[in-house]
């Protein structure tokens, strides 16, 4: 019993290899990024809604398996830049690019179109590229293929996979897939407690934010931004000072709604959320005010974190 046991003690086993990188998801406005980085997650991170040009920051999300962690990077929608603002969200992208150990690009069933500059920087990345054809479930099976067909031969991807994120459809596959091409290698954050590069002020400011978007019409959520000025912790209930930048005056109007109806409720909707997000009371203090050119101020873009 002692050889034997001894001959086991002599047998050192291999250690279990460690993944971890950087997968970045781009595409289009409104193609189902966000839809895919919460489904990935298991939670909800960035802000989901049926509008375009919803995601204004790059957010990292760090999900963490035993064996691998993966950092994954939501970004604004590709589009035409109208404002400095929609320069620096492009800066963004740009970013995800350079810096990613992996790249899915997320395209819907039904579009097959995708801008010179675009192909040309996918053309060149130096990793794998997987493209995602969301939303299949708004079409039939040879719709799928012909998608799966077109986009082989115009980026001849790593990988090509029709998924639905709002169905979760595909999502572990995919999950599987992504851990398989990461690189051998540590942690780059905090296992037991990260689960994003981002503070609790910004996912506050994302939440009211998202419930803008939800609640108000037409263009006043894209002339809106949102800034958390003063955040205080207390054992019993956190304090929120929060500013809503809008660009004219009757946007400030429609905001506050007629006896600040509509503020009340934005505030109410918002606390909620915000509780269950922070597990934690919170009182909100709302200030709205003007300010045109906030969308091409480099001091206000700076502050807002647009960097």
């Amino acid at each position: 019993m002692i050889i034997y046991s001894s001959f086991l003690n002599s047998l050192s086993l291999p250690p279990m290899l460690h993944k971890s990188g950087f997968v970045n998801i781009i595409g289009k406005p409104n193609v189902g990024k966000s839809t895919l980085l919460n489904a990935l997650m298991g939670q909800d991170l960035s802000v989901v809604t049926p509008k375009a040009q919803t995601t204004r920051h790059r957010i990292k999300a760090i999900l963490n398996g035993d064996d691998y962690q993966i950092v994954f990077s939501d970004t604004p929608g590709i589009m035409k830049p109208a404002y400095k603002l929609h320069e620096r969200m492009l800066h963004a992208v740009d970013e995800t690019l350079t810096d990613a150990d992996l790249v899915l690009y997320v395209t819907e069933l039904k579009d097959r179109t995708i801008s010179d500059d675009l192909l040309f920087k996918l053309q060149g990345l130096l990793v794998p590229l997987y493209v995602l054809i969301n939303k299949v479930d708004t079409g039939n099976q040879e719709e799928v293929m012909e998608a799966v067909e077109h986009w082989k031969k115009v980026l001849n991807p790593t990988i090509v996979l029709p998924i639905s994120a709002l169905h979760k459809f595909q999502v572990e596959l995919l999950q599987e897939k992504i851990v398989s091409a990461l690189p051998e290698g540590p942690a780059y954050f905090d296992k037991d407690e990260d689960i994003s590069d981002r503070n609790v002020r910004f996912f506050v400011t994302e939440i009211i934010r998202g419930r803008i978007l939800q609640q108000f019409q037409k263009e006043i959520p894209y002339s809106v931004e949102v800034f958390v000025e003063e955040y205080k912790e207390t054992p019993e209930i956190d304090r929120i000072r929060v500013i809503i930048y809008c660009a004219r005056e009757s946007q400030k109007g429609i905001l506050l709604g007629k006896g600040g109806a509509a503020m009340k409720k934005l505030g109410t909707d918002s606390r909620k959320l915000i509780e269950e997000f922070i597990s934690k009371k919170v009182y909100i203090e709302f200030t709205v005010k003007v300010a045109d050119d906030w969308r091409d101020n480099d001091k206000m873009l700076k502050r807002f974190g647009y960097e």
